[in-house]
């Protein structure tokens, strides 16, 4: 069979490193699934761009490749599913120099990651993750990032 031609249009603001949230929102033929995620390592003052983890995590590198692990528990590969899209919101913050300096913008990164998966499955869509953080939630931001995901996630949009 022959190849096939396909066009990836990226915007280019999703490669500038920094603490940002995304969704990746999956169609296959088990079922649709969103995974919630986040930019800003724990172990290291590390903090990339959804482009690069969008590659990680559908990479075979057992490390990074959380998405198509969670895909594989329900017996789906990333090549078998019908879409794959990534909704990213960031930076939030830029990435920081030093992991004193990347702690703090972490830790609220992490506490708004929580509230977005929390949110999303309450409102009724499917996770494949489970987010834990016990960081506390600073109000406002969160008003923009249900904000922002509401235009991609409308059951959202009752929490504003």
């Amino acid at each position: 069979m022959p190849g096939l031609t396909h066009v990836l249009t990226l915007p280019v603001p999703m490669t500038e490193r920094g603490f940002w949230l995304y969704v990746w929102r999956i169609s296959s033929v088990a079922g649709d699934f969103l995974y919630v995620g986040r930019t800003g390592d724990n172990s290291s003052p590390n903090a990339a761009d959804p482009f690069t983890r969008m590659g990680q995590h559908l990479s075979t590198n057992k490390n990074q490749n959380a998405v198509r692990k969670h895909l594989e528990v329900h017996g789906v590969s990333p090549e078998e599913c019908i879409s794959i899209e990534l909704i990213a919101h960031g930076p939030i913050f830029p990435e920081a120099c030093s992991m004193d300096e990347h702690r703090k913008p972490r830790d609220i990164v992490a506490a708004l990651e929580k509230k977005l998966a929390d949110t999303l499955e309450r409102k009724g869509y499917l996770l494949l993750n489970k987010v834990n953080s016990n960081k506390p939630l600073d109000p406002d931001l969160w008003e923009e990032v249900c904000s922002a995901f509401a235009d991609h996630f409308p059951q959202l949009r009752r929490d504003l």
